[in-house]
């Protein structure tokens, strides 16, 4: 299989005192050229080779997230932990996704929102301005969860 990034050799030191190195595209595809810088990543196993998906601008993926299938992660966008990242989705902006949350499917996490814990956001879902969605919470179909909201526990939002 040949690679469509490659850690380089410029990194950031996040929060935990972890280095994450910038990556760079070494093969064309759906959202970078050949030679594009991207985001940050603490390892290879964060972002996956195969498929569109793709981290960029200053984000960062650590821990064991993973970010794959055609998904992306953008802007300031953090994603650590044992989080997941997949589908269509996009994490961007100021967001948080860790713990062991997933977001997937063509949902939307944005501006300053966290999502966290093994809450899951899916389908067409969005959560974005200063929203908390944490615990084993659930947002699903065209749900949206924006403002200050905060929605915990095993609480399920959907439309």
């Amino acid at each position: 299989m040949e690679k469509k990034f490659e850690l380089t050799e410029k990194y950031v030191v996040n929060e935990f005192g972890t280095k994450l190195y910038q990556i760079k595209c070494t093969k064309t595809f759906e959202y970078a050229k050949e030679g594009e810088l991207g985001g940050y990543i603490e390892k290879e196993e964060n972002l996956s080779q195969e498929g569109n998906a793709w981290v960029s601008d200053t984000a960062r993926v650590s821990g064991n997230a993973r970010v794959f299938g055609t998904a992306q992660v953008f802007g300031d966008a953090n994603v650590s932990g044992n989080a997941r990242v997949f589908g269509t989705a996009w994490v961007y902006g100021d967001a948080w996704v860790f713990g062991n949350a997933w977001v997937y499917d063509n949902a939307r996490v944005s501006d300053n929102a966290r999502v966290s814990g093994t809450a899951r956001v899916s389908d067409d879902a969005r959560v974005y301005g200063n929203a908390r969605v944490s615990g084993t919470a659930r947002v699903s179909d065209d749900a949206q969860v924006f403002g200050d909201a905060n929605v915990s526990g095993n609480a399920w939002v959907c439309k």
